[in-house]
């Protein structure tokens, strides 16, 4: 149903000449190049075998996933050496490095035809790139890599340096315009500041999306004491349970350097809250019911407490995987330099985050009625959150505490991974990477996006019929007085999909006004519903 909403929206840029829908997809030789640079999970990782030199994909992969995943990604941290190193001395870890890079980090399960939306990673502004002109190898590459391992091993920025150097050269030596979504945007900034000269030498833009420059406190809590889930849906099936990911997690260094930044000034500090039973003092043996409360450090305790007895069966052996204190010392170190980066004089910073989501904050075990008695059971409870404005994974305050000196900070009402897909975005992105005429929702003078002036979204179900609608508005600024019209108008446009086994049927319908051109200002409204029968 969604998807009918989106068809509209495009062809309203189609009915005010802001998309040629008839252009076909061209190479264009004068665009810069750019390297994709993903987040946490958000690369193809294969396992390869030392005997024979077999690669088998273990992330992602839907079917089957469980068992490889438990026994080629399950891993040790080393902290000799800061790496986190797989149970299985049989196989390593790689990244597969086809299409210019592209093809780890854009579809993570290929093999997938049916839901294969959930695997989406950088497939859509890939897509949408090379519609733009951009070609693999050429303008348009990727940097996958083992998210497991800490954002500043040594290991992982060598590769990055390496694929800096490739992507120069093989553009005839143009600078580099990067583009990193969530952790990835630490990757980038711990590079920055390891490695400023190598930075400047390639690099002319970085834009940021997403990024937990300062943690994603609520999230990371939770993912720690009780694991996280991927995917949602009917996938959740045959995908890698919430346990084995839990086990994971404990020993990845990345984990812990997302974890709730201490020395930031929060507006209001991420907490840790317990409901737990304490006995009283009233000398007859009664207990009471008390909420604690936990900042970021003093939370370590608990952390420390609650995985106190934690293993793990790996092939018949019980392995101890507590709190790691290693890799926190580690993460520690990395948010130091997280915090000391700075920008190189020639490089242009640009940051996008996402909005209008209630998103973790703060994270609370037990409540008054059932309260925590046993830390090693915190694993079992059921967390609740404080949620403060985001992008439902990463608050809004941390991702624009970036530190650095901003060319344009842009707040996009949007999903963690869904802005990836946002027609807002791409609006962006053509305008910072300089593609084709410029972009009419874009103000060049106060150097920001004109995003819409109104953005309202609903949802709900009645009668067995599933309605959503989108209320939008904004303003096109241009010098040219061609677009649009020259009075106020009103259109219609409607669009429909034939119900089928795996879709419901469904229509939209949208009414849009477009009000006569002021000063090179131009206001458009758009109404849309659509409406589908409830499977």
């Amino acid at each position: 149903m969604s998807l009918l909403l989106e068809e509209i929206i495009r062809s309203v840029e189609a009915l005010l000449k802001l998309r040629n829908r008839n252009q076909k997809p061209y190479v264009d030789p004068n665009l810069d190049p750019v390297l994709l640079v993903p987040g946490i999970a958000g690369s193809i990782l294969n396992a390869v075998d030392h005997e024979n030199g077999n690669e088998e994909r273990v992330w992602v992969r839907i079917f089957g996933a469980d068992h490889e995943f438990r026994t080629k990604m399950w891993s040790r941290f080393d902290p000799s050496t800061g790496k986190t190193i797989s149970l299985d001395p049989k196989t390593s870890i790689v990244v597969p490095q086809e299409r210019a890079g592209l093809h780890a980090i854009d579809v993570l399960d290929p093999d997938m035809i049916v839901g294969r939306e959930s695997v989406y990673y950088f497939h859509e502004m890939i897509v949408e790139m090379i519609g733009w002109g951009f070609e693999e190898g050429k303008t348009l590459f990727g940097f996958g890599y083992d998210f497991r391992q800490s954002n500043r091993l040594q290991e992982t920025l060598d590769e990055f340096a390496k694929k800096l150097e490739t992507v120069y050269k093989a553009s005839g030596e143009k600078k580099i315009n990067v583009i990193s979504h969530s952790m990835g945007g630490l990757l980038v900034k711990c590079f920055m500041g390891l490695h400023s000269d190598i930075f400047e030498k390639y690099v002319q833009n970085w834009i940021a999306i997403a990024a937990p420059f300062r943690g994603a406190p609520g999230y990371i809590t939770s993912t720690l004491l009780n694991g996280m889930s991927f995917v949602n849906g009917w996938e959740q099936n045959f995908f890698v349970s919430k346990w084995s990911m839990h086990q994971l997690l404990i020993e990845c260094p990345s984990i812990y350097e997302l974890m709730c930044c201490p020395y930031f000034k929060w507006e209001l500090p991420p907490v840790l809250e317990l409901w737990r039973e304490k006995e009283s003092n009233d000398g007859v043996g009664t207990s009471d019911v008390v909420l604690e409360s936990y900042r970021s450090l003093e939370s370590l305790e608990v952390f420390t407490k609650s995985l106190s007895n934690n293993t793990a069966d790996y092939c018949g052996e019980s392995i101890d995987l507590p709190f790691n204190w290693k890799i926190m010392e580690w993460a520690h170190k990395t948010k130091k330099v997280l915090a000391s980066a700075k920008l190189p004089t020639q490089v242009k910073f640009y940051n996008i985050y996402g909005t209008n989501l209630e998103t973790p904050h703060s994270v609370c075990y037990g409540n008054e009625k059932m309260p925590v008695k046993d830390l090693t059971n915190l694993r079992y409870f059921q967390p609740t959150y404080i949620c403060v404005d985001g992008d439902g994974t990463v608050p809004m305050e941390s991702a624009m505490a970036d530190g650095l000196e901003a060319v344009a900070r842009v707040g996009v009402p949007g999903e963690h991974r869904g802005i990836l897909n946002d027609h807002r975005v791409f609006r962006m992105l053509r305008k910072w990477l300089n593609v084709g005429e410029p972009d009419p929702f874009y103000n060049p003078i106060n150097d920001y996006v004109i995003l819409p002036t109104t953005f309202e979204m609903g949802k709900y179900q009645e009668n067995g019929l599933e309605v959503a609608s989108v209320k939008e508005s904004w303003d096109i600024i241009s010098d040219d007085n061609n677009i649009g019209t020259a009075g106020s108008t009103v259109s219609s446009i409607s669009v429909s999909q034939p119900g089928d086994d795996q879709n419901p049927q469904a229509e939209a319908r949208a009414t849009l006004t477009v009000q006569p051109q002021n000063d090179g200002r131009q206001h458009v409204e758009l109404n849309a519903v659509s409406v589908s029968v409830d499977a």
